[in-house]
């Protein structure tokens, strides 16, 4: 496809910032989010991480799709993401027994623009903050773009894990293996579900809303709170559940939205953050070890440090080295631990992986 046969995009912020590019397919538009990954390699797992429900992705590398798409580098059924901004868009890969990104996309009805100035974007989200989005191929009617997206509902105060989570409970694993663990799924990544699996661990993986008595009466081992998207405020019933799990001392491990709701259970606040935290080769210090861990990250909200430090229930166990926020806590004389970054994921360095031993040993 040459340059000039490309359709006119935008994506419009909601400040009224304007920036331009092409349309990669369709035509259209897409609210969310904006905010920006700065992982060089990964991109098909990104689009497809329900914890992107709901944002508009910017990709700060500057090309994306030269290596296509493989069905196996999925993460959940379907992408997740509300839309895609990218400097260089490559309409040809090179991998084989890989199919386009383009397809990929079409096959998923995504709306993509390209040829967008993304260092000046991100440069600007970073000054700015993460904000609500619009990108469009709409381009002569700006106004009334301006006014979908102020009826657009903030990240803040937004309950996202019913739109991604499974709505029966399924099973994942060899139904043999020595554990069972119970899952609530606010929004899980496949690659956890084969973290746990190849470390004979059996998973049922429950819808978000299910209530602790369900997942007990199937006497699993341990229970696991998964990732997900938005806000972890109004997620009621995974508090509770994870109150219930704490107060009983049954081993439990929370990742990203799960670690943020353990918190949440234990009186711990948590804040949305400026920009949040997405790539994969952030520096993570476990204050138990004193050892320094590479890891993959994508969250919006944190656990206040200064609220996990001020209880006495709560231990913090591995802190963001960029900024300091908190990237895991343990509940003191408790079977429960949760770390804030992505221990399944694995761009080169599988440094967070021993969190799944961890897990494993505690149901023993």
């Amino acid at each position: 496809m040459k340059y000039q046969s490309k359709q006119k995009a935008v994506i419009l912020l909601s400040d009224g910032t304007i920036f331009h590019g092409k349309a990669v397919g369709k035509s259209g538009s897409a609210f969310g989010e904006v905010c920006f990954n700065t992982g060089t390699t990964g991109y098909q797992e990104i689009f497809t991480d329900p914890s992107y429900s709901g944002q508009i992705m910017v990709a700060t590398n500057a090309h994306i799709g030269n290596y296509g798409a493989m069905e196996e580098e999925v993460e959940s059924d379907s992408i997740k993401i509300a839309g895609l901004v990218v400097k260089n868009f490559s309409y040809e890969y090179s991998r084989p027994g890989s199919k386009s990104l383009q397809s990929f996309l079409e096959e998923n009805n995504l709306l993509a623009i390209s040829d967008v100035d993304t260092r000046a974007l991100v440069s600007y989200i970073r000054d700015n903050g993460a904000m609500n989005a619009v990108i469009s191929t709409e381009v002569d009617d700006i106004e009334n773009l301006k006014k979908q997206l102020a009826a657009t509902p903030d990240m803040k105060g937004l309950e996202l894990a019913s739109k991604v989570s499974t709505k029966e409970p399924y099973f994942f694993g060899d139904e043999k293996a020595s554990y069972k663990i119970a899952a609530l799924d606010l929004g899980i990544k496949r690659n956890i579900l084969r973290n746990l699996a190849k470390r004979d661990a059996y998973i049922k993986v429950f819808p978000y809303n299910t209530p602790l008595s369900e997942m007990k009466a199937w006497n699993p081992n341990g229970y696991f709170l998964s990732n997900g998207p938005g806000d972890p405020e109004p997620l009621e019933n995974a508090i509770s559940v994870a109150k219930q799990l704490v107060d009983e001392n049954l081993p439990t491990f929370g990742i990203c939205l799960g670690h943020q709701v353990i918190a949440i259970s234990q009186g711990v606040k948590t804040f949305k953050m400026f920009n949040g935290h997405r790539g994969i080769n952030h520096p993570v210090k476990n204050l138990l070890t004193g050892k320094g861990e590479i890891s993959s990250q994508n969250h919006g909200f944190a656990v206040d440090r200064e609220s996990a430090d001020a209880n006495t229930n709560v231990e913090v166990t591995h802190e963001h080295l960029n900024d300091g926020t908190v990237a895991g806590i343990r509940i003191k004389d408790k079977n429960c631990f949760s770390v804030q970054y992505h221990p399944e994921a694995s761009p080169g360095p599988n440094d967070g992986t021993y969190l799944f031993d961890q897990f494993i040993a505690n149901l023993k």
